[in-house]
């Protein structure tokens, strides 16, 4: 199973991007998908999560109203739009799995907000 993130970059604060995760190696519609960051010297954060159906969707008080997430089965991909990025948004950016073994990531996507 592969998981590979992409889309992040430096960009000004206000300003948005999308990231895009990749799903090999597993039919993606069985597993509930999200994404989690990470900054150094802190705990992972959770900041979406999408249900197999889409019918439940999380997101973290912190980027609620910012930030969407969406999945594309058929493609086996999920994406997260976000807008109006704070600088607090900096960090390296997982998208994970659901399994039921345990949560699957892969390969992180650096994301700087900064003026």
């Amino acid at each position: 199973v592969q998981l590979q993130a992409s889309g992040g970059g430096l960009v000004q604060p206000g300003g948005s991007l999308t990231l895009t995760c990749a799903v090999s190696g597993l039919t993606m519609d069985h597993y509930a998908i999200g994404w989690f960051r990470q900054t150094p010297g802190k705990e992972p954060e959770g900041v979406s999560c999408i249900s197999i159906d889409d019918g439940m969707i999380f997101y973290a008080d912190s980027v609620k109203g910012r930030f969407t997430i969406s999945r594309d089965n058929a493609e086996n991909t999920v994406s997260l739009q976000m807008n109006s990025l704070k600088p607090e948004d900096t960090a390296v950016y997982y998208c994970y799995v659901r399994a039921p073994w345990g949560d699957i990531w892969g390969q992180g996507t650096q994301v700087t907000v900064s003026s």
